[in-house]
């Protein structure tokens, strides 16, 4: 009697059990829904190529897709995450290692929801969570440009270092049903076209977010939109601090005009910075080939954006001071850093960048001022020139204690107020960090 109770018993628990099993299943497997479904032919029409290329630079796929020296979008570059080394795979049209056999919808569920023919879910390493708002025409145009316009590469695909089981990929369609948007952009009716352009442009092609906005512990972007306070509020990310884009007088683009964003953008300069560190990598792929009106647009967006002042701080204020010949790291400056940067912190702009009022100087993270001054920085590249100007490395120059006084003394003068450097923090990031390529990577995508 009690044996076919507990038989009644476990069948009904074994009954529940299963359904979810197999919800779950059906679940993680699904194909996303394209609007390119039933499109059996597609354009490859010159001009929509053309358009298409425009839209890779503005997304910057080269810079994850491509390594120097190899074919444009044959993948291999090593991306670290929490888990494991992946790498980024090959983009190109040829048939067996790229993605040659993709229809447009199969290219479509890969870019915008992160799902591979057959199911196979990407790493959010790929943005899809912004990707997703790509208008159905720069879908197209893209789709376009890599079919066409895009040289096959016979270039096998490297695995993963990530251990199982954590390398399984069935969870990652659950982080997508609690973390990533399903929409594309829709245009705020309270908004002209040239803030929603800009907003389409940073929150989608150009995946801002991905570098600039702090994540969640399940590595999520906190917010997605101009809805999230989070968003753009600057974020630490492979050993450089990506600062805020939001109008944060100290740490963001508070200080800076739209035309002083554009020319940023543009030229890879200002009065108030120089680009450095991964944003080098956007600048020589990405930015400066942007139309002038769509870095005007990002600059109009950006500009609306308001700053947090209890997160920011007090506003600096640049402070005179006399020659601190006594202070720990003020004999280093004056004999490494000055000749470039000024007894007075000012700089020589727009091509020496300012120390005083610098955001490496005010956020309370270092990671950034610490990287440069080990590593150096990468070549810009404008117009194919590189510059004749660039951070040199002092890895090889400086011990850890006296990098970390010359920090500090950076961050302690002419009203900065980033705080103290200790040599621990300079040691870790020198054991995992590498000097910075003087080559930039590769330029021409076709």
């Amino acid at each position: 009697m009690n044996n076919r109770r507990f038989a009644r018993t476990a069948g009904w628990l074994v009954l529940p059990c299963v359904v979810a099993a197999g919800v779950l299943a059906w679940y993680v497997t699904r194909q996303p829904a394209s609007p390119f479904e039933q499109q059996q032919s597609t354009s490859f029409d010159p001009a929509l190529v053309s358009r298409g290329e425009y839209v890779a630079r503005v997304s910057d796929c080269v810079a994850c897709h491509s390594l120097p020296g190899k074919t444009p979008f044959a993948g291999g570059l090593e991306m670290a995450t929490p888990l494991g080394a992946i790498h980024a795979t090959n983009i190109t049209p040829e048939r067996e290692h790229g993605i040659g056999t993709y229809s447009l919808a199969d290219f479509d569920r890969a870019v915008r929801h992160g799902v591979a023919p057959g199911g196979r879910r990407l790493y959010p390493a790929m943005p899809y969570p912004s990707y997703v708002k790509l208008s159905d025409d720069d879908i197209q145009a893209l789709y376009a440009f890599f079919m066409k316009g895009v040289q096959p590469a016979n270039e096998p695909n490297l695995p993963s270092d990530i251990p199982w089981p954590l390398n399984l990929r069935w969870p990652i369609a659950l982080w997508n049903g609690v973390f990533a948007p399903t929409a594309t952009y829709a245009a705020k009716p309270g908004q002209d076209a040239l803030w929603n352009r800009g907003a389409y442009i940073v929150q989608g092609p150009g995946h801002c977010g991905s570098c600039h906005t702090p994540r969640g512990l399940a590595f999520n972007e906190k917010a997605l939109d101009e809805s999230g306070a989070p968003f753009l509020a600057g974020a630490l990310l492979d050993g450089w601090y990506a600062p805020s884009l939001r109008q944060d007088h100290n740490t963001g683009l508070g200080r800076w005009s739209e035309e002083q964003i554009v020319q940023f953008l543009k030229t890879g300069r200002n009065q108030h910075a120089v680009v450095y560190g991964s944003m080098t990598e956007a600048f020589n792929n990405s930015t400066q080939f942007m139309q002038d009106d769509d870095l005007a647009a990002i600059a109009r967006y950006l500009k609306s954006l308001p700053g947090d002042p209890q997160r920011d701080g007090s506003p600096w204020q640049y402070q005179a001071v006399t020659a601190r010949s006594d202070a720990p790291g003020a004999h280093t400056y004056a004999t490494r850093c000055a000749s470039c940067h000024g007894l007075d912190g000012k700089g020589q702009p727009d091509w020496m960048p300012p120390l005083a009022g610098a955001t490496s100087a005010l956020a309370t993270e270092n990671a950034s001022a610490i990287n440069i001054t080990l590593n150096g920085s990468q070549r810009v590249v404008t117009a194919g020139m590189p510059d004749a100007y660039r951070m040199p490395a002092f890895r090889e120059q400086l011990s850890d204690q006296e990098i970390a006084d010359v920090l500090s003394y950076v961050r302690g003068t002419w009203g900065n107020h980033g705080g103290a450097v200790d040599a621990k923090a300079v040691s870790k990031l020198r054991g995992h960090t590498d000097p910075a390529s003087s080559s930039p990577i590769i330029l021409h995508m076709r």
